[in-house]
C-alpha cells in the first residue's frame, strides 16, 4: 500500500479525511508536514516515515555500538521514532507548556495529527513588529527558565508508547562538534586526521568539563525564532508555542539559551543578548557569574561548530544550497564564543588548522 493511501486511511480514522490539505515548506529534516482545514477546525499532519532516517540509539548501547550505528545513534537524535515527539509533547503540556496537542497518532506508520499553533512564528512577528522583539524574547526566556526548573522523568509515556530521554553526554557533544571537521573544514580543503584530530578531541574533552558546573535540565535542542510561536491569547509560559523538540536531551541549561540568542537565521538585537542571559539565570535560580558565562561560551562554540558543519552538509550532500547564506552569521557567533578565555586553546587550534574560520 502506498504512503498516500496510508495517510488517507489514517485521516479517515481520525475523522479528518474531508479536510483540505496544504503542504508546509520543508525544513532540514526528513519529516513532511501538511496543514489541514476542516470547516472551522485546523490541524497539522506530521508524516515521519520510519525508514527514512538512520536508527536511533537502542537501549543498553555502548558508545562503540552507537558509533557503529551511525550519527543519529551517536548524537542521540530520535531518528525514526515518533514516540519521542509524542512523549515529550505529553510531558510538556502536562506542565502547562504549549506543545501541540496530539489529536491522533499512528506510531507504527509514523503519522501524527497535531494542534495547529498558527502562523505567528517569532521571526514573522518581529519582522512585522520589530518593537515586539524585547517583550517576546523575554517571554521565551521565562519559558526556558520554567522548563529548566520543572522536573521531567527520563522515562516518558504517551498512550502506551514509551520514550527514554537521555543525557547530552560527551560522545554526543563530540560527534556534533566533529561535523565542523568533516564538512566545514573540508569545504576549505582541510582533511583533519591524525594528531590534529586527536588535539581537537582533547581540547573539547577539557571544555566539556565546564558543563558540569550546573545541574542539567531538559533541552528541547532546536529552540529558535523559526521554531517557536507567539500565542498572546494564552497566559504566562503558555504564550510560547513549542515544536521540533523530539531530539530533546538532558543538557546544560545554556543549550537552548544559546540556540535562541545565537540564532542561525536572524540577528537578535545585540543589546538584548546579555540582559536575556542574566534574566534566564535569575528566573532559573542560577548565578550569572564567570562559571555560567564560560559554560555558555563552550556550549555556544560546540553548537555553532556543529551548525557550520551541518549547513555545509545540507548544501553539499542534501542539495540545499540556500543554507550557505546562513554560514556567515553562524561563523560570527562562533568567533564570539572563542573570545572566552577558556576557549583560547580551541581558538589557537582553529588558527593553525582552519584559519578561514577566523576570517
Amino acid at each position: 500500500m502506498s504512503r498516500t493511501s496510508d495517510i488517507e486511511i489514517f485521516l479517515k480514522a481520525a475523522g479528518w479525511h474531508e479536510a483540505t490539505r496544504v503542504a508546509v515548506p520543508g525544513d532540514a529534516s526528513t519529516r513532511r508536514y501538511e496543514r489541514l482545514t476542516l470547516k472551522s477546525q485546523k490541524a497539522v499532519l506530521m508524516d515521519a516515515p520510519k525508514g527514512d532516517e538512520a536508527p536511533g540509539e537502542p537501549e543498553g548501547a555502548s558508545v562503540e555500538d552507537r558509533r557503529a550505528l551511525g550519527y543519529n545513534a551517536l548524537a542521540r537524535l530520535a531518528g525514526p521514532n515518533p514516540e519521542a515527539f509524542a512523549c515529550i509533547a505529553n510531558e510538556l503540556t502536562k506542565r502547562g507548556f504549549s506543545a501541540p496537542e496530539i489529536i491522533a497518532a499512528d506510531m507504527d506508520k509514523g503519522f501524527m495529527l497535531l494542534e495547529d499553533l498558527g502562523d505567528d512564528l517569532y521571526a514573522a512577528v518581529i519582522e512585522k513588529k520589530p518593537d515586539k522583539e524585547q517583550d517576546i524574547y523575554e517571554a521565551a526566556i521565562d519559558t526556558l527558565a520554567a522548563i529548566y526548573r520543572s522536573s521531567f522523568p527520563s522515562e516518558m509515556e504517551f498512550q502506551g508508547h514509551g520514550w527514554r530521554v537521555r543525557s547530552y553526554d560527551a560522545a554526543a557533544l563530540q560527534a556534533e562538534a566533529d561535523l565542523f571537521l568533516d564538512w566545514y573544514a573540508k569545504d576549505f580543503g582541510h582533511d583533519i586526521q591524525g594528531q590534529a584530530r586527536d588535539e581537537w578531541h582533547d581540547i573539547w574533552a577539557e571544555l566539556f568539563e565546564c558543563l558540569d558546573a550546573h545541574p542539567s535540565g531538559l533541552a528541547l535542542r532546536d529552540f529558535h525564532a523559526e521554531n517557536i510561536f507567539w500565542l498572546p491569547s494564552r497566559q504566562a509560559v503558555a504564550q510560547v508555542g513549542l515544536i521540533d523538540f523530539q531530539d530533546g536531551l538532558f543538557a546544560h541549561p545554556s543549550y537552548d539559551l544559546v540556540s535562541l540568542i545565537e540564532d542561525a537565521r536572524r540577528d537578535v538585537s545585540p543589546e538584548l543578548a546579555a540582559p536575556l542571559v542574566e534574566q534566564f539565570c535569575d528566573k532559573a535560580g542560577l548565578k550569572y557569574d564567570a562559571k555560567f558565562k564560560t559554560a555558555y561560551a563552550v556550549m555556544g562554540a560546540q553548537r555553532n561548530a556543529k551548525i557550520l558543519g551541518i549547513f555545509v552538509r545540507l548544501a553539499e550532500r542534501d542539495g540545499k544550497p540556500h543554507y550557505r547564506k546562513l554560514i556567515p552569521r553562524v561563523n560570527a557567533h562562533f568567533q564570539g564564543n572563542l573570545e572566552d578565555a577558556k576557549c583560547a586553546g580551541l581558538k589557537e587550534w582553529i588558527e593553525r588548522y582552519v584559519p578561514e574560520a577566523l576570517a
